[in-house]
């Protein structure tokens, strides 16, 4: 799962642009032809980000599919969208053309996964992990649990050094490019202090304001951060 600073940056590069286009807007693209995914899949195989984004934009509506069956768990449906996007991305990013399973179904499984996560480590102080609870899937669909991710390879070092790398320099746009309060929403928002995401419902309350102005409060952070990233 993705830490509290790496999914700043995971959001900054890769959902923001994306899921910004969906915000207020309840139409989709319609989902591909197959030919259309296969030529895409090709595509972005061979490095085309554009294809990515389009395989990504095009299958939008089965996030908000899924989402819909979460929606009483007590989450915000904007946090669900955003969480279940990054499923998503994360499916694309991984899916392998020539397994058996088809995108659509592949993605689900990851999209549906990153939600359940989300709602289990919301509830973490509520109750002890198992070693044995799911934390995600490999490449190949395989379920993951935590007992099986202990130990550290030196990739993993290496992933590791650099996450702590990025994670400093956000730190220093955050403090260089942001005001108080939009550093304040973003801390909150994605849990940068103590690891605990809020909702911007709960984020209004504390601050005293509406819960639309904390969206778009975020959003102009975010927008300063990549600006700031691209600029660097």
């Amino acid at each position: 799962m993705l830490s509290a600073a790496s999914a700043v940056l995971y959001f900054i590069g890769n959902i923001f642009p994306i899921v910004s286009h969906i915000s207020g807007n309840s139409s989709f693209p319609q989902p591909l032809t197959p030919e259309e995914e296969r030529y895409h899949l090709e595509r972005y195989a061979q490095g085309c980000e554009e294809s990515k984004n389009i395989l990504i934009e095009h299958n939008l509506r089965l996030v908000a599919h899924i989402v819909k069956k979460y929606n009483n768990t007590g989450k915000d449906v904007d946090d669900l969208i955003s969480i279940g996007t990054i499923g998503l991305i994360k499916a694309i990013s991984t899916y392998n053309l020539n397994r058996k399973t088809k995108l659509a179904t592949y993605a689900a499984r990851c999209i549906e996964n990153e939600i359940l996560m989300s709602i289990r480590a919301s509830k973490k102080n509520k109750g002890e992990i198992s070693l044995h609870d799911p934390i995600g899937i490999d490449k190949e669909g395989n379920e993951i649990r935590l007992i099986d991710i202990l130990g550290t390879d030196p990739d993993q070092v290496l992933d590791e050094v650099e996450l702590r790398l990025q994670t400093k320099k956000l730190y220093q746009k955050m403090k260089t490019s942001l005001k108080h309060r939009e550093r304040l929403v973003l801390e909150m928002r994605y849990g940068l202090c103590n690891g605990q995401n809020m909702t911007q419902r709960e984020i209004a309350q504390i601050l005293g304001i509406s819960r639309s102005y904390v969206s778009r409060i975020e959003k102009r952070a975010i927008t300063k951060l990549s600006k700031a990233f691209c600029d660097n």
